[in-house]
């Protein structure tokens, strides 16, 4: 029955869309990379929400409240107030560039240079990084949901890691490299809707496990047995410390929700800018609203399996979800996970495409010289070299002691120097293409040092590793003011409006905006214990 209802919802979805997608324009670099221009609000908020909310997100942060509680909720709630950041500031400048990839905006504000080391960064730490990391935790949590050593009779965890890790690549590059980004944003948005159902469901389960049959008995219980679990501060040994949410991790929340190409691509795509704002910040209500499903399960799980001999807080999610659902359930659940796996995994991969498409192969050429099914064609090519590469390498991640963690600290080596060179072109009108391109490839370096260099990383990891984000990033923003002071470009750039996209803003922008940040800050309040510190 699991198995069945696994593979029924699994080809729904693909149905579906399929459907939907059919006649769409697959043609045309706008068609394909940016959806036509035509995504509306719902699109948008949906497609953001699941590229986010995957198996990282799901297994990674849950493993990580089964250790730290809801201390770790920072990532979420913080994450709502960075939208709000990105649809009032951000999303209207890069709308009005009309650009498809940030280093397609950075090429405006600098030089060609700046887009080709941009593009360079963003493509290997896709490759290298993020496509992993996505199949790995996507391979996990599934191993553990749907009980595949009991399925299958393979007893080898290793074959098993291996089998899922491929099936998951193969069908999320057929979605991403052959269907273009609207199919991307359209099963992500069936697919949110089947997790969000999904997640609730295995919160009230969880609860009614731990309760004996109520949710309100079981929440009492889990704050009556395990009162520490439920401190919005985190103390100095916690993987957040409450200091760090004004540093690295402030800072990696704003790049990942504001300037992280796989996850803004999407808006991008909008159809105006007031279905962008829209789309960004209804996305930003549900973040701020996840804990729920993202850490909560985590503290239901250690309540119910921390006396377990051996057990690793990476698969505290899989096995609540194993224990909890009825068979028929945990086929359908299973079917909406692979879907947030392939929402990440696609759409990192068809972001990769887009960067290598648009900054690097049609820049070989004079403007003109190659058409647009060339430019997709070589994206496509691309993008199954990148996955085949994926596949190969992601069960090697097996062992990592915290994969949310790692990961994290793994995209601190390039969200810092990408988002200080965006920033700064944006508040330094003098800043040149000079000052840009040595803070990219400076800051790389500095935090490559910092991360895996005797007695840089020793430093780094006494300050801590957040705390050394913050310190390179002011160092890089301080660096790029007086270099626009000692070597100024000519004149103030200008930020031109090519009349791609309707600029009118949405009128509720600005209240539900200061509506999300005030919520983040009662929740915070509202847990706060600040005797940890």
């Amino acid at each position: 029955m699991t198995i069945f209802t696994f593979l029924f919802f699994t080809a729904l979805v693909g149905v579906i869309t399929w459907i939907l997608t059919r006649k769409d324009d697959h043609g045309t670099s706008t068609g394909y990379f940016l959806a036509g221009r035509t995504l509306t609000g719902g699109y948008i908020a949906g497609s953001l929400l699941l590229t986010n909310l995957s198996t990282e997100q799901l297994v990674g942060l849950n493993g990580a409240a089964f250790t730290d509680g809801i201390a770790v909720m920072a990532w979420e709630v913080i994450a709502g107030a960075s939208l709000v950041l990105m649809a009032l500031y951000f999303l209207p400048k890069y709308l009005r560039s009309g650009i498809a990839t940030i280093p397609q905006f950075l090429e405006l504000r600098f030089d060609a240079r700046t887009r080709a080391i941009t593009s360079f960064i963003f493509i290997l730490a896709y490759a290298a990084i993020l496509l992993p990391i996505i199949l790995y935790t996507g391979a996990i949590g599934l191993m553990g949901i749907l009980d595949l050593k009991s399925l299958t009779g393979i007893e080898s965890e290793t074959a098993l890691l291996w089998i899922m890790v491929w099936f998951i690549g193969i069908v999320g590059s057929i979605y991403a490299i052959f269907g273009g980004l609207r199919t991307v944003a359209v099963s992500d948005t069936i697919n949110g809707f089947g997790l969000l159902v999904g997640g609730v469901v295995i919160l009230v389960l969880g609860l009614n496990a731990v309760g004996d049959g109520g949710m309100l008995e079981g929440l009492r219980t889990l704050a009556e047995a395990h009162p520490e679990k439920f401190n919005s501060i985190g103390s100095d040994t916690s993987s957040v410390p409450f200091s760090t949410l004004f540093t690295g991790v402030l800072l990696l929340n704003l790049f990942y929700w504001t300037t992280n190409q796989q996850i803004i691509q999407r808006t991008f795509g909008a159809s105006s800018l007031a279905e962008g704002q829209r789309g960004v910040l209804i996305a930003g209500i549900f973040k701020v609203l996840a804990p729920l499903v993202l850490v909560l399960p985590g503290i239901i799980a250690f309540h119910l399996y921390a006396d377990r001999e051996g057990f690793r807080p990476d698969h505290a999610y899989g096995t609540l979800v194993s224990d909890v659902l009825p068979s028929w359930l945990a086929g359908f659940f299973a079917a909406v996970m692979v879907g947030a796996i392939l929402s990440s995994f696609n759409s990192a991969l068809n972001s990769t495409a887009t960067l290598f498409s648009l900054g690097v192969y049609q820049n070989l050429f004079p403007r003109g010289a190659v058409d647009d099914a060339k430019v997709i064609q070589n994206g496509k090519l691309v993008g199954t070299l990148l996955a085949i590469a994926s596949m190969s390498t992601a069960p090697l991640l097996a062992g990592q002691e915290s994969i949310f963690g790692y990961l994290q600290k793994m995209n601190g080596l390039y969200f810092i120097p990408i988002f200080a060179v965006v920033l700064a072109g944006f508040l330094f009108k003098r800043a040149d293409a000079l000052a840009a391109n040595l803070s990219l490839a400076g800051g790389c370096g500095i935090l490559i040092l910092g991360y895996f260099v005797p007695p840089f990383s020793e430093w780094a990891k006494e300050v801590h590793d957040f705390h050394f984000l913050g310190i390179v990033f002011a160092a890089l923003m301080l660096f790029q003011f007086l270099m626009s002071k000692i070597r100024p470009r000519e004149r103030d750039w200008e930020h031109k409006y090519t009349g791609d996209v309707d600029l009118t803003p949405w009128k509720w922008a600005r209240p539900i905006g200061l509506g999300i940040v005030l919520f983040v800050l009662v929740i915070y309040l509202a847990f706060a214990d600040f005797s940890v510190l």
